[in-house]
């Protein structure tokens, strides 16, 4: 890895007080998993192959509808933001790419990002546009809606926009556009469900034509906020409606915090899969709704089920199986660094789980319908402490045995308070 912001003098010394303790850990855990028919090591080299982009806006700190609350250190702009994500993959080797969100993001030299990205061993994942809130200057407003808008003036700006990402992107080497919109309504009869629908894919066509050969467009469905009435992409079926009609290039995004409580998403995401349409994943976790806490904060279980699902389809090569994982949270109470490297650990720790399932056993269950011993076959991969697993991966890779630890003891986040100005606080608006 390249030398990261965090001295290795600390690393180093971090890693040496726990490596003892983990060597005994792992051992008894190969044993363990031995006994299973695992090779831990061949699970850990897969662990350590999988990554997870950081969203650029979650490095800051996010908010409520109601306020925000900043914290000490908060990055001034893309390049502060770029050296928080370095952090996060120095000490979890888990995340090499960084998703950008323009225009929040926007620079005028794209080259001179790319650069820095470089110098900090980071690539660009994929960009992310935004017609869901008004930039400073912009001609015309997102207040009624953008791709979906009924004036088609408004609708050039927003596709105008997205051409905008996709050229900036291809400067840094991205190639994937994310499209989330905030279009819908509020009240009955405000919004003509298949009018702004038919005006939403024809917008869309426009982005999508312009993508270049090897780019994938992502679409991103959301039951509701800002629109609590209707939503123009509420479910994932209308994802999947998007997708099938603007073409081969067009995936669905899976947001785990966009659906009702108890919404069964490790089926949707099967779903998505059986027809060549999973585009990827945005992780977070909610309790009520889209909540943006950090991955597994709330139901692991449910992350667990998920990358059930991917392992799956990745073991028997599902055709045109190759989704794109991002973490998508902002907090209040949280130093947004720990958290993120906190998610970057939970996604992994999934997909560990998810290795070790006895899929022979599982498979024979469910063939014999023994529902019981199906469901204690899964569980029995969900109640295995794969810490050892993740703590190897990452020293393997040079990062941290403990990354929050790690983090606290190099004391960074006082050294960026120190020459980042303090921001102002906030109310009435969600980052």
């Amino acid at each position: 890895m390249t030398q990261g912001p965090i001295s290795a003098d600390i690393l180093t010394a971090e890693n040496e007080k726990r490596i003892g303790d983990l060597e005994r850990d792992y051992r008894s855990l190969g044993e363990r998993l031995s006994r299973r028919g695992v090779d831990i090591d061949a699970v850990t080299a897969r662990v350590a192959g999988f990554s997870v982009a950081v969203p650029s806006w979650g490095v800051g700190t996010g908010g409520t509808r109601f306020a925000r609350f900043p914290g000490p250190g908060e990055p001034r702009d893309i390049f502060d933001k770029l050296e928080d994500c370095a952090v996060i993959h120095q000490l979890t080797a888990a995340t090499p790419t960084v998703s950008l969100h323009i225009p929040w993001d926007k620079v005028e030299d794209p080259g001179r990002l790319k650069a820095h990205g470089d110098a900090l061993g980071l690539r660009f994942d994929a960009m992310n546009s935004n017609t869901f809130s008004d930039a400073p200057g912009q001609k015309l407003s997102y207040k009624y809606g953008s791709l979906s808008h009924t004036d088609a003036a408004v609708r050039r700006q927003a596709v105008e926009h997205n051409l905008e990402c996709i050229e900036i992107g291809r400067a840094l080497g991205s190639t994937a556009l994310t499209v989330w919109i905030g279009d819908g309504s509020n009240f009955p009869g405000q919004s003509n469900f298949t009018r702004a629908f038919e005006r939403y894919l024809s917008s869309m066509g426009e982005i999508y034509t312009a993508l270049p050969e090897d780019w994938r467009l992502y679409t991103e469905h959301k039951m509701y906020e800002p629109a609590f009435y209707s939503t123009v992409i509420q479910d994932w079926g209308t994802n999947y409606l998007i997708a099938r009609t603007l073409g081969p290039k067009a995936y669905c995004l899976v947001d785990l915090g966009h659906h009702a409580p108890n919404v069964n998403i490790e089926m949707i995401v099967a779903r998505l899969i059986q027809f060549g349409k999973l585009g990827g994943f945005h992780f977070n976790d909610s309790k009520y709704g889209d909540d943006d806490l950090d991955a597994g904060a709330i139901d692991p279980y449910r992350l667990f089920l998920v990358f059930n699902e991917l392992v799956d389809a990745e073991r028997r090569g599902a055709d045109g199986f190759r989704p794109a994982h991002m973490l998508d949270q902002s907090h209040n109470v949280t130093d947004p660094i720990e958290s993120l490297m906190s998610s970057a650990g939970e996604v992994r720790r999934a997909y560990a789980q998810a290795l070790i399932v006895d899929r022979a056993a599982l498979e024979g269950h469910q063939a014999e319908n023994d529902a019981l011993m199906a469901a204690e076959t899964l569980k029995r991969a969900f109640r295995t402490d794969v810490d050892p697993i993740l703590a190897k991966a990452r020293l393997d890779a040079g990062a941290a045995i403990d990354p929050v630890a790690a983090y606290r003891a190099s004391r960074y986040r006082e050294a960026v308070s120190a020459r980042r100005p303090a921001s102002a606080g906030g109310g009435g608006g969600i980052v």
